[in-house]
């Protein structure tokens, strides 16, 4: 496993590079594939509405552009909990007791899914129980603690108010929740994709980007390999590559970064915590060789909009050994989430004009139990039973749209279309451009997204996202173009990392005598 704290790919990834083996959609040997559903997207909320459909008699064929549970739910904390940091007392404000008590449920009969399914099928994926925790470290934050414990408990959750954690710090309060699970996710994920795959009536294709869906009887998913014909389509893809339904204007991109360091078995923490306020950290272990692995997350940001995303590593880096007294940072990697305005997920039709298309996107975060109830969803609407939590999850719900959360990123997003332009202008040069650095320039009147290699090899391609045309910015930490309207990721090469966009960005020539910098 690799011990480089420089490397971004995260633990769960790289202790299972063995559980992805599925073929790519070759035109002339799956082109002729007709199947009742179409799963694309192979995460918690895809991958569990397929093996609930699979399990049900329906054929099914999971497409991914990468590796299966190889996107965000293989960049996720893991933790398998209805508690969702303050988000109770909001709902119950917000939404009223109804709505929040539906949410509730929801999420905990995720957790006891999960839990059941580990149990029947003896998945092999460290799952355990664990109490979660949202802490407070100062008096000032503990009233919204005290709120939170006192709406989860009217919303029937097992939930407690606490003043002392196996934290190695003291805190000031926290909500606790019993009972709830952490696991391996990507190893979980791979259980469900076997079992999935057993049945030769169903596929399950990496590698096979869906560039576009044509509804119709039967409707088309459309990949660079070849088409897929089934009847439903689910698009759960994070965020969906298909405009249509303006998903990208009701949710905005959120990215969050975790390292993990060995730490001895009696130091560490026995549970999830995560804190409360700005600067907030998410807390957890997992077994590692013979001792444990300290993960710590935080440091979230709109994606695009912060070009210093390796001063959010070092902050990470430097509370795990002031706190936690570790020495070695082997893993450090960065995940990215939809947060919807209301903080409910979206999940059902793509519009009120389709009939076969559906959707499950805005997790905000906690996708392990919202992706999971957002598969049942999914699966119990194809099968035509009814669902508790349809209408509160419902994609096509009123949904408020002027909150201080959207003005703001709908002005920030404006402030981009035009900003970001502008930073082209300010240098004109390869010259300018040094070793390992990515920044926007204009070459004879042309813009440029440029990047120059540890080799002094200068990379070029264009700024304007393949989305909507927002121009992307340059994320340090992770060599990667970014776009801080909707966030779809590239490499320095161009290529797509992470949707709504399918297409890469452009790659403009540079002679190869571009290859010395001046500084």
């Amino acid at each position: 496993m690799a011990q480089n704290p420089s490397s971004t790919q995260s633990f769960w990834i790289d202790s299972t590079q063995d559980v992805s083996t599925y073929p790519n959609l070759i035109s002339e040997t799956f082109n002729d594939v007709t199947i009742d559903v179409a799963i694309v997207g192979a995460g918690m909320a895809g991958l569990t509405a397929a093996y609930q459909l699979a399990k049900s008699g329906k054929t099914v064929a999971v497409i991914e552009a990468g590796a299966i549970a190889a996107g965000v739910s293989g960049h996720t904390t893991a933790k398998v909990t209805s508690l969702h940091q303050l988000i109770y007392a909001q709902l119950l404000k917000d939404l009223g007791e109804e709505k929040a008590r539906l949410y509730a449920e929801a999420n905990q009969t995720a957790v006891e899914f999960v839990a059941q399914l580990v149990e029947r099928e003896q998945i092999d994926c460290d799952f355990s129980r664990q109490t979660a925790y949202t802490f407070a470290e100062s008096a000032d934050q503990l009233q919204s603690i005290r709120d939170e414990a006192q709406a989860a408990q009217t919303l029937g959750l097992p939930a407690s108010f606490v003043t002392e954690t196996p934290l190695p710090f003291p805190i000031a309060g926290a909500v606790a929740f019993s009972n709830q699970a952490q696991f391996h996710p990507r190893r979980y994920l791979a259980h469900l994709a076997r079992a999935i795959a057993a049945d030769p009536s169903n596929y399950i294709f990496e590698h096979s980007r869906v560039l576009e869906i044509n509804e119709g009887e039967p409707c088309q998913i459309v990949t660079a390999q070849g088409t897929v014909h089934a009847k439903d389509v689910l698009v759960t893809t994070n965020l969906p590559f298909l405009d249509q339904g303006l998903f990208f204007a009701k949710s905005y991109a959120k990215r969050s970064y975790i390292i993990a360091a060995p730490i001895e078995g009696d130091r560490a923490p026995q549970g999830m915590f995560i804190g409360t306020g700005e600067g907030y950290r998410s807390i957890r272990t997992t077994p590692y060789q013979d001792r444990q692995l300290l993960l710590i997350g935080g440091e979230g940001h709109k994606t695009g909009s912060d070009e210093a995303t390796e001063e959010r590593f070092e902050r990470l880096e430097e509370y795990a050994r002031s706190r936690f007294g570790v020495r070695d940072i082997a893993y450090r990697w960065s995940s990215q989430d939809f947060v919807s305005f209301d903080k409910v997920p979206y999940v059902g039709k793509l519009t009120p004009m389709t009939h076969h298309l559906y959707v499950a996107t805005g997790f905000s975060l906690w996708g392990m139990t919202n992706g999971t109830a957002a598969g049942l969803v999914l699966a119990n609407t194809i099968l035509g039973i009814e669902n508790p939590w349809a209408d509160l999850y419902d994609s096509l719900r009123a949904t408020p749209f002027v909150t201080a959360d959207s003005l703001k990123n709908n002005l920030e997003t404006g402030i981009h279309w035009v900003g970001d332009r502008l930073k082209a202008l300010q240098h004109h040069s390869f010259d300018e451009v040094a070793m390992g650095e990515g920044k926007l320039i204009t070459i004879e009147g042309k813009q440029l997204a440029a990047y120059r290699d540890e080799t002094g090899q200068v990379h070029a391609v264009s700024p304007v996202c393949t989305h909507l045309g927002c121009i992307v910015n340059w994320n340090a930490a992770e060599k990667s173009w970014d776009c801080p309207c909707h966030g779809g990721r590239f490499s320095c090469q161009g290529e797509v990392l992470h949707g709504p966009p399918v297409e890469n960005l452009e790659v403009y020539p540079v002679a190869t005598t571009e290859t010395v910098s001046t500084r």
